[in-house]
């Protein structure tokens, strides 16, 4: 079953998070942390993480959810699995991280949260809608 909700939540993560990347919040990046940006986005990188996240969210929250045959669940672990990942980043980068915005790290902290909890919902309804 987890390769099945992996490959439900992969295009519906890639779907939401690319349009806050590309269009929503490109500017806000740019105009934050421009400074320190890179030219050209390391793929192996961010695909990684992708990878790594989509797994973590079906490990952690839909197969559980699933399993509770329980929505609330996966909108309560989904909210804090993206809380909890994306503290890990953000939150690390303004201890360390000479002049880091707080402004990113509350920014990232919210979409983190709202990304997370809205690809376990979603992902979850397609579960149950495809009988798993």
């Amino acid at each position: 079953m987890f390769i099945k909700l992996y490959f439900i939540a992969l295009p519906v993560f890639f779907a939401i998070d690319m349009v806050w990347l590309g269009l929503v919040a490109k500017n806000f990046y740019s105009q934050q942390i421009g400074y320190l940006m890179k030219t050209n986005v390391n793929w192996v990188a961010a695909l990684l993480f992708y990878f790594l996240f989509i797994g973590g969210v079906v490990f952690f929250v839909l197969t559980p959810a699933l399993e509770k045959n329980s929505l609330t669940y996966a909108v309560f672990a989904g909210a804090l699995f993206g809380l909890m990942t994306y503290a890990t980043y953000d939150l690390t980068n303004l201890a360390t991280i000479k002049e880091w915005p707080l402004l990113v790290t509350v920014v990232d902290l919210i979409w983190g949260t709202s990304l997370s909890t809205i690809v376990s919902v979603v992902s979850y309804l397609i579960a149950k809608k495809l009988g798993l």
